[in-house]
């Protein structure tokens, strides 16, 4: 067997012609506005590519990109007047910031109704409960390429390795929202081998290169990494073993080119979203009765 492999960045490009479209009908231009602090550099590739994706497909996008000296002060201040500037649509604060600026702060201070991040508390909530709101980029993504793959998805079992705020709770609470049986497993859990392999969804968002190895997967199992390491040759690659696993894997999907495309698409589906739902506009972008 070979797993069929699921294309990420052909899909985005998919989705984000899709949403040109609409915007194209919309008679304005949703405002994404980034916000950057200091000069990590994994994060200004990804921000370049994020402002390229979003003016290409029609979107009002600009990053405002400050000094690793900004005080917290200071960002939550131009938070706050991203919330009150009524042609800005999403707020997506980029991660990770300087360490003397506290995360949860400047993800708490973003309007949740311009959250195109989903991670505000209220946002995540949301999710919990069920209840509709601006879901984290990633997860929808994976949702996205499940799709693709043509996965049954009612009664499945599931399993996303990775619990954290921004990857795996949500992404478990979209399996479930799906009906799938969800488990939720890490590096302290029991039998992981043993775990994973019980699986027919395996989303594999550890944060440690190559830790699914082969005989950790089921025969036929669909396979979403969404890891991104510098392996020791100084290759880009996954949580997953992918040249093991995929002999074993009905599909899955590379590093690069498969979850991350997906991520930036669904950030400008979140910001169309968010613009749409700020006018009162419904499906057909028609004003919604009151």
């Amino acid at each position: 067997m070979t797993a069929r492999i699921l294309d990420g960045k052909a899909l985005g490009t998919k989705l984000r012609a899709r949403l040109g479209a609409r915007i194209a009908g919309l008679g304005f231009k949703p405002g994404l506005r980034v916000v950057r602090v200091g000069e990590d550099p994994a994060s200004g590739v990804y921000v370049r590519n994020k402002d390229r994706a979003a003016l290409e497909a029609g979107f009002d996008s600009a990053t405002l990109h400050l000094p690793e000296a900004t005080s917290e002060a200071m960002l939550l201040a131009e938070i706050a007047r991203l919330n009150a500037d009524p042609a800005v649509d999403g707020i997506l604060v980029q991660l990770p910031l300087p360490g003397h600026i506290r995360a949860e702060a400047a993800i708490a201070a973003v309007d949740p109704a311009k959250d195109v991040d989903g991670f505000h508390p209220l946002n995540a909530g949301r999710l919990a409960a069920g209840q509709k709101g601006l879901v984290p980029c990633t997860p929808r993504g994976v949702m996205h390429l499940l799709a693709e793959a043509g996965v049954v998805l009612p009664g499945a079992r599931a399993l996303v390795l990775g619990r954290s705020q921004i990857v795996g709770r949500p992404m478990a609470q979209l399996l479930l929202g799906a009906d799938c049986t969800v488990t939720i497993a890490h590096s302290r859990t029991r039998d992981l081998p043993g775990e994973c392999r019980r699986a027919e969804i395996l989303i594999a968002a550890a944060g440690r290169a190559e830790m699914v190895r082969g005989d950790w997967i089921s025969p036929g199992a669909v396979v979403i990494d969404v890891g991104i390491n510098r392996l020791a040759d100084g290759r880009l690659g996954g949580d997953v073993a992918f040249q093991e696993v995929v002999v074993h894997a009905a599909a899955i999907s590379p590093v690069p080119g498969g979850v991350g495309p997906m991520t930036i698409a669904c950030l400008l589906e979140n910001t169309l979203e968010a613009a749409v739902a700020r006018r009162g506009l419904v499906a057909g972008w028609r004003k919604a009765p009151r």
